[in-house]
C-alpha cells in the first residue's frame, strides 16, 4: 500500500517535521482540499488540528489551490504558487495537480492551527543526523626526508660563491631566449604567407 508523508510545520517554533503514515490509517483525508482542517488524531497527532497547505503527487508536480479537481492540469501562470516569475509581466505554463487530494498524493504539507497536550518533538520521532567519519589510515610517513632534502639544497646555493649563482641565472634565462626566438621565426613565417597571397 503506498504511503503518504506528511510535512508538518509548527509556526511558533518554525520547525517542520516529517511523519509517514499509511494511507489506509489517513484515507479519511482523501477528497479533502487545500485551506482544509482535520483533525491530529487521523495521523496520530492527539489534540492537534492541522490545515493542509499543498503537497506534491507521486511524479512530483505540485498542488495548486486555484485549479479545481485532483487531475493535472497545464496552467498558464503568472505568480506564485507553482511559479516565480523572475522578469515583471512573465508568464509560463506548467503542469500542476488540483487542489483536492486523492491516491496518486505522496507528500501533504500541514501546518499546525491549534496545539496538543505534548509538543511536536516528543509524538515525532526524529532520526539523529549521521556523522560521516572518514577512516583514518596511517600511512609512512616519507615527507620527514623532504624537508632535510630542502635543507640541504639551500645550504649548497648559500656556500655557491655569487659567480656561481650568475652562471645557474644564465642557464635559466636562456631556455626563455630560445622560446622566444622560436616563436619570433613562427609569426615571421606566417607574416610572409601573408604576403604571397
Amino acid at each position: 500500500m503506498a504511503v503518504f508523508r506528511f510535512v508538518i510545520n509548527s509556526p511558533e517554533t518554525r520547525k517542520s517535521f516529517q511523519l509517514e503514515v499509511d494511507q489506509s490509517k489517513a484515507f479519511g483525508l482523501i477528497g479533502k482540499k487545500i485551506s482544509d482542517e482535520f483533525d491530529g488524531e487521523i495521523i496520530g497527532l492527539s489534540g492537534y488540528k492541522l490545515q493542509i497547505t499543498g503537497g506534491t503527487d507521486k511524479d512530483g508536480f505540485p498542488m495548486h489551490p486555484n485549479v479545481k479537481g485532483s487531475g493535472r492540469k497545464k496552467v498558464l501562470l503568472t505568480f506564485p504558487p507553482c511559479f516565480h516569475p523572475k522578469i515583471k509581466g512573465q508568464r509560463k505554463r506548467k503542469m500542476v495537480r488540483g487542489n483536492t487530494i486523492s491516491e496518486d498524493m505522496t507528500q501533504i504539507n500541514c501546518k499546525v492551527i491549534k496545539k496538543g497536550e505534548k509538543p511536536l518533538d516528543q509524538l515525532i520521532p526524529t532520526k539523529p543526523k549521521e556523522k560521516k567519519e572518514k577512516p583514518t589510515e596511517v600511512k609512512e610517513k616519507k615527507p620527514e626526508e623532504k624537508p632535510k632534502e630542502k635543507l640541504e639544497k639551500k645550504e649548497e646555493k648559500e656556500k655557491l660563491k655569487p659567480e656561481e649563482k650568475k652562471v645557474e641565472e644564465k642557464k635559466k634565462e636562456e631556455p626563455k631566449l630560445e622560446e622566444k626566438k622560436s616563436e619570433e621565426k613562427k609569426s615571421g613565417g606566417e607574416k610572409a604567407t601573408e604576403e604571397k597571397t
